[in-house]
């Protein structure tokens, strides 16, 4: 089943373990946490605490693996909050490549997830400044092949929301409401692409590129006293402009509704979104252009964040994808009439 949550086999967690000298476990936990698709367990040992993550089938090319953990090491020598790549014992790399799979194992970091507090966003937002700033440093070997794209502008999202149609269609919960399903694919549809051409409009690729996160959310952040202790998941990381991820990050930051999408309010938090734009700006300034495109990468981010899920299983997480959808529209609805007062 495509929702199915992966897990470690014991055999598999053995040999795993074997290639890492953590001195002697004493406990492992599965940790159902992130991508269903990427199992994760935590061990105690006698030596600390480490979290062993399996990459998921897409995102475990070696390539893409190394740099991942070159921007996290670079990271880390800059003093940023990141958790520690644990080397393997024999030759000191810091993943693992076993039977097709990639293996990383990091010193676990203790962190509560985000509460939704206005101090939170702003820390999440004076961290992305930080790392911005820092990676505009990086040094790359030739040999790193440094990943391109992201959701403006993308034909994947593009191909993904006609992909939509098939998959909710093929769902009984969906009989009847065809022509809704087709409405609003044509409506979402239609909403990228304007504002993809108003992202164009406001200069976005006139802007320099550089090295990002490119998975800027709450998810991806431990918190302790409203500050960030730590950034996690480096798998996404490539070379953008900054503003794609400012914009994604407010928006994460500032989005309003928990638990059935149908109740989700349209509106976003404004006294979070405030904080977090004016945390970034006080470490790194934003261009005319570059706040001008905020509004339509919001749009842009908020559609293409569901599309993949939903066309590979019909739902995002427990939630179907018809409801999700729904809600997405609500929300696209009140940036296109707010989203400049916003600025």
């Amino acid at each position: 089943m495509h929702n199915q949550r992966a897990t470690f086999q014991s055999e598999e967690l053995a040999v795993i373990l074997s290639y890492f000298d953590i001195g002697v476990i004493e406990s492992v936990t599965e940790l159902n946490r992130g991508s269903r698709r990427s199992p994760k367990i935590g061990i105690v040992s006698n030596q600390g605490k480490f979290l062993l993550k399996r990459r998921s089938t897409q995102k475990a090319h070696p390539d893409r693996v190394r740099f991942a953990h070159r921007i996290q090491q670079h990271l880390a020598c800059a003093g940023f909050p990141v958790a520690r790549l644990v080397e393997t014992r024999e030759t000191q790399g810091t993943f693992l490549q076993w039977k097709g799979h990639v293996y990383e194992l990091f010193s676990y970091v203790a962190g509560q997830p985000y509460k939704r507090t206005t101090a939170e966003a702003s820390s999440a937002a004076d961290m992305l400044a930080r790392l911005h700033e820092s990676l505009t440093s990086i040094e790359l070997p030739d040999s790193v092949t440094v990943p391109k794209g992201d959701y403006h502008d993308a034909s994947s999202v593009r191909t993904g929301l006609q992909g939509i149609a098939a998959t909710l269609s093929s769902h009984d919960s969906f009989t009847g409401t065809e022509s809704d399903l087709d409405a609003m694919i044509s409506s979402l549809s239609e909403s990228y692409d304007n504002a993809a051409g108003e992202v164009r409009s406001a200069g976005i690729d006139t802007l320099p590129s550089q090295i990002i996160h490119a998975d800027w959310h709450p998810g991806n952040m431990l918190f302790r006293n409203n500050q960030v202790v730590a950034v996690i998941d480096f798998d996404a990381s490539r070379e953008s402009k900054r503003i794609v991820e400012v914009a994604n990050g407010v928006h994460q930051f500032s989005i309003t509704g928990n638990g059935d999408p149908a109740t989700w309010p349209a509106e976003i938090d404004r006294e979070r979104f405030g904080s977090f734009l004016a945390a970034y700006e006080k470490c790194l300034p934003l261009s005319d252009e570059e706040r001008s495109a905020i509004p339509g990468l919001m749009i842009q981010a908020l559609i293409a964040e569901c599309v993949a899920p939903i066309r590979l299983t019909g739902s995002v997480g427990r939630w179907a994808g018809f409801r999700v959808l729904n809600m997405v529209i609500k929300k696209i609805d009140w940036i296109h009439e707010n989203g400049a007062k916003l600025m």
